[in-house]
């Protein structure tokens, strides 16, 4: 069964109710205004705080406003202007942020980035994204540089160029030029492209053989033929256009190919060294400092007006029983909440959490996603009150979520999501540097550098796609496959290292019930990722 399947029934009783019933669309709406001052206050808004009072000698001045980012209530209190009820409206957003980062300030500069790149009015407007997000990068900010690899690794306002997102990445991430991981990533990178420059140019080469065999036979019948009409002259000219084309473009790819640096792999003479299990894994966990672990499980299963599903109620109770016992987590639940319930969760997290802490923050249940201005998606998670499609006056949309993620306190935040559609939660591309080993996840060095770093992670059962809700036994099969891979670990596991070890067991799971369904493993810049990854640690190895 799929998260988001829904009875066409269920929607043609919906369409009835709505012609035929008034009384009960008033009702609806009612309904929809019942606590809606309360829901307001939970979102997190661009907020001005007043400047402040300060006495210098015998002079008093006000400092100019302060920008940042906390919920409509607390913007109210402190006495802060926000723009009500319309937090689509990123010029508002703007109008907060652009005093500071005019001053020369790198993180308000790096949000500048961040509201022109996510749209103003509804389309993007990644040039200017890039001039901010390079004034702040120029001032070593990580989350500047990471954005700025983004853009490059998908091709938006610049041209699409993998080895130069890798450097941004490398940049963020602190890594020297000469670093492994860096050269790993890389070179694999490089090999790639140097491959597709090379059958490129293979088939430029036939292309260009081919239209100039054709080329120099209807020149000869011509010439034999004395055939001078414009129909014969355009047709030469045309070939001649094309050839010269192709020879334009494979003079460009042969100086990118020419451009690219030529390794040489280095053959070991010495075995390895060969370590014990586990003792690698026992030593770099002493002297690191975690924090505290607290996650938020929420599972809706049962829906007031929706097909109910069947397993996200095992999924919450398997995964609470794993993350306390063995990963010593403080775990809290909502089970089919409504969507008050779930906002107010979510928005509790942040009086919990310190500011070296860790929050995982998992859903499993129905999903959906609407079109908005600028052909974009947005994805929302389907509390137990949702109403069926498109009515989505209770769904709790994704920029709430990724509102508060920026807003916590904990340096480090996964976010696990089991629904329809869960990837458009993060616009953003997989890790570059992710790659199919991960060895390097386990080197001391690697996480206590990753330690340092703010994270905002999403790992999801898959992309802009329906997904299986059974075929795991008790629970889905993205579901089981996670929960083994956390059951079975003993040792310091990397949020990397989870997806490799989840993703081909869904897929083949998926397929064996003959659907296909990949899960995706994603930073959510939005909320203010720096590089940082996320760590599991098993109590029996915490000091």
């Amino acid at each position: 069964m799929r998260r988001r399947s829904i009875p066409v029934s269920l929607l043609l009783l919906a369409s009835v109710h709505a012609t035929a019933a008034p009384d009960s669309q008033a009702s609806s709406n009612d309904r929809a205004r019942e606590g809606q001052v309360a829901i307001a206050d939970l979102y997190v808004v661009d907020c001005a705080l007043p400047g402040q009072v300060r006495q210098l000698g015998n002079r008093t001045y006000l400092t100019p406003r302060r920008p940042i980012h906390t919920t409509a209530a607390d913007c109210r209190l402190r006495g802060g202007e926000y723009v009500a009820y319309d937090r689509a409206d990123y010029k508002s957003a703007l109008k907060v942020w652009m005093a500071s980062a005019e001053t020369g300030d790198a993180e308000a500069q790096a949000n500048v980035g961040e509201i022109f790149e996510r749209g103003l009015g509804g389309e993007p407007n990644y040039e200017a994204a890039l001039i901010w997000y390079r004034k702040a990068a120029a001032q070593g900010n990580s989350r500047a540089q990471f954005a700025i690899g983004t853009l490059y690794e998908q091709g938006l306002g610049v041209p699409k160029d993998q080895l130069e997102a890798l450097n941004w990445y490398r940049q963020a991430w602190g890594l020297t030029e000469d670093n492994l991981i860096f050269e790993s990533a890389a070179n694999r990178e490089q090999a790639a492209l140097r491959d597709e420059l090379a059958k490129g140019l293979e088939e430029k080469n036939a292309q260009i053989e081919l239209l100039s065999r054709q080329l120099k036979e209807i020149e000869d019948r011509l010439a034999a033929s004395k055939n001078t009409s414009a129909d014969a002259q355009r047709e030469t000219a045309t070939l001649k256009s094309l050839i010269a084309q192709l020879t334009t473009q494979r003079t460009q790819e042969s100086a990118k190919l020419d451009a690219l640096p030529k390794t040489r792999e280095p053959v070991a003479t010495t075995p390895p060294k060969v370590v014990a299990p586990g003792a690698a894994l026992a030593t770099a966990s002493k002297g690191l400092e975690f924090g505290r672990y607290y996650a938020l499980l929420i599972g809706n299963q049962s829906y007031q007006q929706l097909q109910s599903l069947e397993t996200p109620r095992s999924d919450v109770a398997r995964a609470k029983e794993i993350l306390e016992d063995k990963y010593g987590f403080v775990v809290s639940t909502v089970t089919d909440g409504d969507n008050s319930t779930v906002m107010k969760a979510v928005n509790d997290l942040n009086d919990l959490v310190g500011e070296n802490d860790n929050v995982l923050l998992f859903y499993a249940g129905h999903g959906s996603r609407l079109s908005t201005t600028g052909r974009n998606e947005v994805g929302y998670w389907l509390p137990s009150n949702a109403e069926a499609p498109p009515r989505d006056t209770f769904w709790v949309p994704n920029e709430f979520v990724t509102g508060h993620l920026s807003r916590l306190k904990a340096k480090r935040v996964l976010v696990i999501a089991d629904s329809c559609y869960a990837g458009l939660l993060s616009s953003e591309p997989g890790f570059l540097m992710i790659g199919d080993k991960p060895d390097k996840y386990s080197d001391p060095d690697f996480v206590r550098f990753k330690l340092s770093k703010r994270s905002r992670l999403l790992l999801t059962s898959g992309g802009d796609q329906p997904v299986l809700d059974g075929g795991g036994g008790k629970h889905s099969v993205f579901a089981r496959a996670l929960l083994d891979a956390l059951a079975n670990n003993d040792s310091i596991l990397a949020a990397p290292q989870l997806y490799l070890a989840v993703r081909d067991r869904v897929q083949a799971a998926a397929a064996a019930n003959s659907f296909e369904q990949r899960p995706e493993f994603k930073t959510i810049k939005a909320a203010g990722h720096e590089v940082g990854d996320f760590f599991f640690v098993p109590k029996a190895l915490a000091h």
